[in-house]
């Protein structure tokens, strides 16, 4: 029987994203959960967080919140002992963490974390660059890139793309295929603007064969088979030794832990 998704709401008087973080870093640590984020952002009205605390309710989910607005944040708490509804404050606490021990209080102003600065503007840039250069798609586009993802498919090049776009990183991922010689312009890059991603053939092979399963495609098909996996990751290797670049293990690892790592290396 395919067990049903389960809803978490994020709701913020900002973008939303802080929340976000740290809602997908939680549904990392559990396996073989189906979970839909619904994100609501720039929540600035009473009938507004009313609406999604009921909708949230009826679907038997949670609400997680970034709320500075005083008068938003108590009424999500009323919310929630009305609807019988779990909530999680994000911000609070940490807010409250700093009120206590430095004797400051905060500005309650929505979206100071994403207020139009050179930074907020050169994340901008990175992820557009970054969701442009997905999969390949512009192979002079490496020649701009901060960073180069290589690796075999399944191996969450898009999302850590993603995420470390968010943080400031023109990044262009690559699909790694045996039948395919590397282009031109990843040769003539230098190695430290390079990392490739690996994985342990067995949990590749799991990954694959959830892939197919919910692509309704046969579970005996190449792509999914212990010899065609292992075929990819030699060719992965030799590739990765020849341009001379750091290797990372993802292997059990969250997005985070392996942007981490990346960013690390840079």
């Amino acid at each position: 029987m395919e067990q049903s998704s389960h809803y978490i709401t994020i709701c913020s008087d900002s973008i939303g994203d802080t929340a976000e973080a740290v809602v997908q870093a939680v549904i990392h640590q559990f396996q073989n959960q189906r979970v839909t984020i619904r994100r609501y952002g720039n929540v600035r009205h009473e009938e507004e967080l009313r609406k999604l605390m009921e909708e949230t309710a009826q679907l038997q989910g949670f609400v997680a919140y970034t709320l500075v607005q005083p008068e938003l944040r108590e009424m999500i708490r009323e919310e929630a002992v009305r609807l019988d509804l779990r909530i999680v404050d994000i911000m609070g606490p940490m807010m409250q963490a700093f009120i206590d021990t430095f004797d400051d209080a905060p500005q309650a102003r929505p979206g100071l974390l994403h207020q139009l600065d050179e930074d907020y503007f050169r994340r901008i840039e990175a992820i557009e660059f970054t969701v442009a250069c997905d999969d390949g798609r512009d192979l002079n586009a490496m020649l701009k890139a901060d960073i180069v993802l290589l690796g075999m498919s399944r191996t969450s090049k898009t999302p850590l793309s993603i995420f470390l776009a968010h943080r400031g990183k023109k990044v262009v991922n690559y699909p790694v295929v045996p039948e395919i010689a590397p282009p031109q312009q990843l040769l003539s890059l230098p190695p430290s603007r390079i990392i490739g991603l690996t994985m342990k053939p067995e949990y590749m092979l799991k990954i694959r064969s959830e892939r197919l399963k919910m692509l309704g495609l046969p579970a005996g098909s190449q792509y999914a088979s212990l010899e065609r996996i292992t075929e990819e990751m030699e060719h992965a290797a030799v590739l990765f030794a020849k341009l001379g670049c750091p290797v990372i293990d993802i292997t059990d690892k969250a997005i985070e832990e392996t942007a981490g790592i990346i960013m690390g290396y840079l």
